[in-house]
């Protein structure tokens, strides 16, 4: 995210509580990165015009993480919280990957992931909002790409953890039939989006 930025503001500042995060990011000569969280940083007051939050916010302190956005911000600046929600690609998939996503790993998720389900309109928002449309992202995957992408989830993480196997391995099985090994398919993720002035 701070890299697509820079390419269109003249300072960046990025932030993660992970170090490890902040060294896989792309870097500009534009961007600052440090390692701080959300609801406490060092940054002095009245110094942001746009504050960004990228499949992140669910996790914050709400109410302190506000105060620090009105804190930092300028006058008029404004606040984006987006996020991607469950994966589309075709019916007969997704219901496959519905039921596994709810009935297989369902238990695993962390509670936060109400706020994703809920397409991040149950997420306090104490700012002017701004109408948005609808977004997706689209991709071309195969299968394995698919695979890798569900095995980041935490709550397949967490499955394995506390079953020493792993669910998704089942799922490749029954999605085979469906998706042919190098055949791509476009996998559309909707974006979640909030937009306000502070």
């Amino acid at each position: 995210m701070a890299f697509e930025l820079s390419k269109y503001f003249k300072n960046v500042c990025a932030t993660d509580i992970s170090q490890s995060q902040l060294d896989e990011a792309l870097e500009a000569k534009n961007i600052a990165y440090s390692v701080q969280p959300a609801e406490k940083t060092n940054f002095k007051d009245n110094t942001f015009d746009l504050v960004i939050v990228a499949q992140a916010i669910h996790w914050f302190d709400f109410e302190k993480f506000y105060t620090e956005v009105k804190r930092t911000a300028k006058q008029n600046a404004i606040i984006c919280a987006v996020g991607y929600g469950l994966i589309k690609i075709s019916p007969e998939i997704d219901n496959v990957i519905s039921h596994f996503y709810t009935n297989i790993i369902g238990p695993y998720w962390d509670k936060e992931r109400q706020y994703i389900d809920n397409n991040y309109q149950t997420i306090p928002f104490p700012f002017d909002e701004i109408t948005t449309p609808n977004f997706e992202n689209t991709y071309s995957w195969t299968l394995k790409h698919l695979i890798g992408y569900l095995n980041t989830w935490s709550a397949v993480k967490h499955y394995i953890k506390n079953n020493n196997s792993n669910p998704v391995d089942a799922l490749e099985k029954e999605l085979k039939p469906l998706w042919k090994t190098d055949e791509t398919k476009l996998v559309s993720f909707p974006i979640l989006l909030r937009i306000g002035k502070i």
